[in-house]
């Protein structure tokens, strides 16, 4: 399933992958500055580059290794609970490293946005956890790693402080991605990104990192931040308009085709709407070149909001939580943006009482009928945030009303979908595109519905039902695919 969904990367003759995700390319940046000699490779050509290159370490990049980040934690708990695809290919990947370290004598050090998984129950084979940025500590590990001396297996990196510690990419990264501002001032309890000390990246330091993707003949860019109405600015109740429509500028200027960012909040849409508009208009967005940001919707619970999330909605507070939220979604969709809000949900004193809070705050979003998704995800302990401690989230401990949140939410995710995708399949000239999209929207979105609805009913249990289905070999495919109209056809028959 591997190459129909996660296909490999292309490489050069050498090994090296013509694009990396954007973090292994700022590692890259980070040690070769320091002298080293790196390559950065696909799974499928690492041992073709470890016995032809004299490879001393291997670094390993991981952000979800073992399935349990928010998204892959929700959606493995409503389908049973079973290993994710993440999980399962870093334990493949595993088994390679394990047998290269052994035959070569390699040190293996792992790090990455999802390295907080191993700090409790790191592999055997790994001589180092690296948690946090690379650019400070990281190419002394590498040296002392090389010249074989022991390391303790869990180390943190020193946040960079200034600019100069942080060198710009020198390949091309995947997906066109940049980076535009790092870290995220608002101090939400649950997100790892909070320790990091706030930067916004000036533009020429941006415009290299462009030029190098667009060398590489990738002509979309996209920005990665924690809030991209924050770039330029230090102090949340203030949108600093000029900086972000003169970055939006000198990106169109160099060339750039189409224009996404990462992540966006609501207060700051709702302080300066003229810089929603204009960033439109530069960009050029409309309903067919639309972006769908990430924003932290969190919860409707006074008590939550205010114990875990109280910077979210400033320079306004909770009381103005969901006008506020309804006022921002209006102003990014007459701009073509289209938010993907996220919830957390499971916190240790979140009641019922809490979720029904945030059922009413989804209500009435859902009265504006808004070109948004709402998607309530288990909160998760990562490993830098405030909440570490907290245990994993599980079926047994959310709230019971977690599954009338879940499907109140999903049933109008659906809807927009359906929207959006016939607005999609009609702006195709294949007729045969056009058939098969008609058809995704009418059977199987059917069957996901019934699906969640089922999950609301039975207060998650049925999820059970599905806790060994396996999509990792070509039966388990056709018996999923057989399964999934099996139930596409009986819901439909039963709703009529």
């Amino acid at each position: 399933m591997d190459k129909i969904f996660t296909p490999p990367i292309p490489t050069d003759k050498e090994g090296k992958a013509i694009v990396a995700p954007y973090p292994l390319r700022k590692v890259e940046a980070v040690l070769a500055r320091s002298g080293f000699n790196v390559i950065v490779t696909t799974p499928e050509k690492l041992e073709k580059v470890v016995t032809s290159k004299g490879t001393k370490v291997i670094g390993i990049n991981v952000h979800d290794p073992r399935g349990i980040e928010p998204v892959s934690a929700k959606l493995s708990m409503i389908f049973g609970g079973g290993e994710t695809w993440t999980a399962k290919f870093f334990d493949e990947l595993g088994e390679i490293v394990s047998r290269l370290k052994e035959k070569y004598h390699l040190k293996v050090v792992i790090g990455g946005a999802g390295s907080w998984q191993f700090e409790k129950d790191p592999p055997s084979w790994a001589d180092v956890i690296f948690l946090g940025h690379a650019e400070v500590d990281f190419p002394e590990v590498v040296k002392r790693l090389e010249e074989g001396e022991a390391l303790p297996k869990i180390i943190r990196g020193k946040y960079p402080r200034k600019l100069e510690d942080i060198p710009p990419i020198i390949s091309p990264a995947r997906g066109g991605e940049v980076q535009i501002t790092r870290g995220c001032p608002r101090g939400c309890w649950f997100c790892s990104v909070t320790p990091d000390t706030f930067i916004s990246f000036p533009i020429d330091y941006i415009m290299k990192e462009v030029q190098v993707n667009m060398k590489a003949g990738i002509k979309d860019v996209s920005l990665i931040t924690d809030d991209m109405l924050l770039y330029g600015t230090k102090r949340l109740n203030e949108v600093n308009h000029d900086a972000i429509i003169r970055l939006y500028t000198e990106l169109k200027r160099a060339g750039v085709d189409y224009i996404n960012f990462a992540h966006i909040s609501a207060a700051p849409v709702k302080l300066s709407p003229k810089t929603v508009k204009a960033m439109s208009e530069i960009a050029e967005w409309n309903e067919e070149r639309a972006v769908s940001p990430v924003v932290g919707l969190e919860t409707g619970s006074e008590k939550i909001f205010n114990k875990y999330m109280k910077m979210k909605a400033f320079p306004w507070n909770y009381t103005h939580w969901k006008d506020l939220i309804v006022e921002a979604t209006a102003i990014m969709n007459e701009s073509y943006i289209f938010p993907c809000y996220t919830m957390t949900i499971g916190y240790p004193e979140e009641t019922d009482k809490d979720v029904e809070d945030s059922i009413k705050l989804v209500e009435y979003i859902i009265d504006h009928e808004p070109i948004a998704w709402i998607f309530p995800l288990p909160v998760i302990p990562m490993g830098l945030s405030k909440i570490r401690d907290n245990p994993l989230p599980a079926l047994e401990r959310l709230p019971s009303r977690y599954w009338d949140l879940l499907y109140l939410s999903w049933k109008y995710d659906l809807k927009i979908t359906r929207r959006l995708g016939n607005a999609i399949a009609y702006t195709s000239k294949n007729p045969f595109i056009r058939s098969i999209v008609t058809y995704m929207i009418d059977k199987v979105f059917n069957t996901i519905e019934w699906y969640f609805e089922r999950l609301k009913e039975t207060k998650g249990k049925s999820a059970l039902e599905y806790k060994d289905l396996n999509l990792d070999t070509t039966y388990g495919v056709i018996w999923s695919i057989f399964q999934l109209f099996k139930l596409a056809f009986s819901s439909s028959s039963l709703s009529k």
